[in-house]
Formats: C-alpha cells, sequence, structure tokens
C-alpha cells in the first residue's frame, strides 16, 4: 500500500511526523513543550521501514531534538532526561524493527517453501492432457495459512484417461507427503491397470502402507485418511464416464441445460477398508459430450455464511449456467466456484478450498502419441 509507481514511500509517514512535531513545538508556549513527543518517529519508521531507514529516523529525531530544544531559553528546555527518553526509543525501535523485518523474511520464505511444496505435489498439467480440457484452483485456508492435504491430477494411458481429486484428513506437511504418496501411486497404477477398480486397489494398498511407515516412525498421524473422487474416461467411449467416490463429494455435471449430480455409489475413504472388505464399487454413467464434470473438496461445500449456512454450490451454479451458458468452460466454471466460495463465507475460509473442472476436448482414441500411449 506504500508504494507508488513500483516505489516504496513508507518514508513519508515518519518523516510527516517529524516535521509536524517539530513545527508544533515551535508555535507552542514554553510551558507547554511537544519535542519530546518526537520518540514517536522512530517507533512509526520500525514498523513501515526497513532497519537502516528506522536507524536514520532515530538519529534525525535525535538530531532534531537537540536543535529544536536547544533554540529555547533554558528555563523552557526541556533538557537531557527527554534526551536520554528520545535515545533509548530511537534504539529500542531500530532493534524491534530488526525482529520485525527477520519475521517478515521468515514468513515470506515459509511461504515460498509452501508454493514450492505445493507445486510440487500439484504437478503443471498441460493443455488438453489426455483429451480433456481442465482447470483447477486452490485456495489456502486463512486459518493459520497451513498447507492442506487437497490434490488433484489427470493420467492418460493406453486404457483411457484417469482423474483423481481428493483431500488428505489433517493439515500441514504430514498431509502433503501423504497426498504426494497417492498422486504417486495414481499416476502409475491409471497407466497400466486396465480395470479402474484395479486403480482403486492399489491406492488403498498403498495409503495402508504408508500409514504403517508413519506409525513405524512413531509419528502420530498413522491414522490418516483421504476421501477422493477417481474418474475414468474409457479409450472406446466417448459418452460415459466411470467414478469411484471414496467417501468424498459427488462429481457434478454441469452442462448448457443445467446441474446434475452423477449418481456414483460411494464408498469408504481410503484408507478404511478394513470397515468394509471387497472391492469398491465403480458406476458406469452417461455423460454428453457437451457436459462439463466438477469436483470439490469439502471447503467449498462447508463455506459457511455470517448464519452458519453451507453453500449452496448447485444451486449457485444452475443460476450461473441458466445467465451464460459459457460458464459451463472449465476455467471459467471454476472461477465461478472460487468466487461463490469467497462471497459466500466472505472470505474467511475454514479449509483448503480445491475445484476441479474436466470435460473431453475431442473423441477418445486421439491421444497424440502413437499406439495411443502416453510418455508419462
Amino acid at each position: 500500500m506504500l508504494r507508488v509507481r513500483g516505489r516504496s514511500i513508507a518514508w513519508v509517514p515518519p518523516l510527516l511526523l517529524l516535521v509536524a512535531i517539530a513545527v508544533a513545538d515551535y508555535n507552542t508556549t514554553g510551558e507547554f513543550r511537544t519535542i519530546s513527543w518526537i520518540v514517536l518517529v522512530p517507533g512509526i519508521a520500525a514498523a513501515l521501514c526497513g532497519v537502516w531507514g528506522t536507524a536514520v529516523f532515530a538519529a534525525l529525531a535525535i538530531v532534531t531534538y537537540s536543535l529544536v530544544d536547544s533554540a529555547w531559553p533554558h528555563q523552557f528546555q526541556a533538557g537531557l532526561p527527554d534526551f536520554i527518553l528520545v535515545a533509548t526509543g530511537g534504539v529500542l525501535a531500530t532493534l524491534a524493527c530488526a525482529v520485525r523485518v527477520r519475521g517478515e523474511r521468515r514468513a515470506l520464505h515459509m511461504r515460498d517453501v509452501t508454493d514450492t511444496v505445493r507445486r510440487t505435489v500439484l504437478r503443471p498439467l498441460p493443455r488438453g492432457w489426455g483429451g480433456l480440457e481442465h482447470a483447477g484452483i486452490y485456495l489456502t485456508a486463512d486459518a493459520q495459512a497451513r498447507v492442506g492435504g487437497d490434490f488433484y491430477d489427470i493420467q492418460p494411458g493406453p486404457y483411457g484417461t484417469r482423474v483423481l481429486v481428493g483431500d488428505v484428513q489433517g493439515k500441514g506437511l504430514g498431509a502433503v507427503e501423504t497426498a504426494a504418496v497417492l498422486l504417486g501411486t495414481f499416476r502409475e497404477a491409471g497407466y497400466h491397470e486396465a480395470d479402474l477398480t484395479a486403480v482403486a486397489d492399489r491406492l488403498e494398498a498403498r495409503l495402508l502402507r504408508h500409514r504403517e511407515y508413519t506409525t513405524a516412525l512413531g509419528r502420530d498421524d498413522g491414522d490418516r485418511f483421504a476421501t477422493a473422487v477417481l474418474l475414468g474416461f474409457p479409450a472406446d467411449r466417448s459418452d460415459v464416464v466411470d467414478a469411484v467416490v471414496f467417501g468424498h463429494e459427488h462429481p457434478l455435471a454441469v452442462g448448457p441445460g443445467g446441474v446434475r449430480t452423477l449418481p456414483a455409489e460411494g464408498g469408504l475413504p481410503l484408507g478404511c477398508r478394513d470397515l468394509a472388505p471387497g472391492p469398491p464399487p465403480v458406476r458406469r454413467m452417461p455423460l454428453a459430450v457437451d457436459e462439463t464434470l466438477l469436483l470439490v473438496t469439502d471447503g467449498v461445500t462447508e463455506a459457511r455464511d455470517g448464519d452458519g449456512r453451507f453453500y449452496p454450490l448447485a444451486e449457485d451454479l444452475g443460476r450461473a449456467v441458466a445467465a451464460d451458458p459459457r460458464v459451463v468452460a472449465p476455467a471459467r466454471l471454476v472461477a465461478v466456484v472460487r468466487d461463490g466460495t469467497l462471497r459466500h463465507s466472505r472470505g474467511h475460509l475454514v479449509d483448503d478450498t480445491t475445484a476441479f473442472a474436466v470435460r473431453r476436448t475431442r473423441a477418445p482414441g486421439g491421444e497424440g502419441h502413437e499406439g495411443g500411449r502416453s510418455p508419462y
């Protein structure tokens, strides 16, 4: 906020305060001296400027105090006690500024680390990857601004294109680590396994192995689980989609005709197979060529307004599509979800928020690689 045309003007407020106090002291009577207020100048600079800037204002405050105070007759001078106050205030303000700058640098470093981790987990996806037009948004919750375990990816392969969207329970690097484990498994199984059920089984087995590993390390997150939606776009069909739901929000099919929830059978979250042994249910459902699939995490559906009401995602999307059918494009669709979530919650997100939208760009069979096989 304190920049004009890219240049910092953080020095302006403390300078104006310095001048104002000196002028005010010059225009008051000898019985009412304001020059000692100049101790506020380095304090203001400590909150706005850098360490050297604060030190300069501390020195200016001492020099200005000495000049203005000595200009008065002896009986009206503030004297040595106030000089010590101004000098001590300048030193303390400079030290406080150094602490503030160090904290800001640490926060910026942690933000860079968080962004790097997030980009590593959520790898950039090429345009039209796997024959799908796609778009995604990720918003970090404002509660401690800690990175969470939301994830999504697309994996093309010889048996069609697979999509995975999910949310690992909890926050912090442990959740990100679990998300990375699941995504790594998905990228391999999604390419090599012909059956979507086999992909789901590989994800379940990998999460259980990861939990055993974290438990053996003595960590307290050995019972972590994940909700997810696994989609399969068959290589030989363009009018259907296969879905496996692991305790997650069901996908929404958004088209010019409106919004509908895909009736996929819901299973337990990943990591909870021991509660209901057996393969997860896979449901094949019709999908029109002009429909976009929208998948969101609970940061969207559980966003609340001031009265505690949940965000009505489907209704909001229905109104948006009715007003402008072009909203069904993935990039526009996730933008509507993002804006609607922030508007409904007034910007106060209680959980990480992810929305991911995909739709076919062309008929199956044109993967763009020899033999229909992707190199990844």
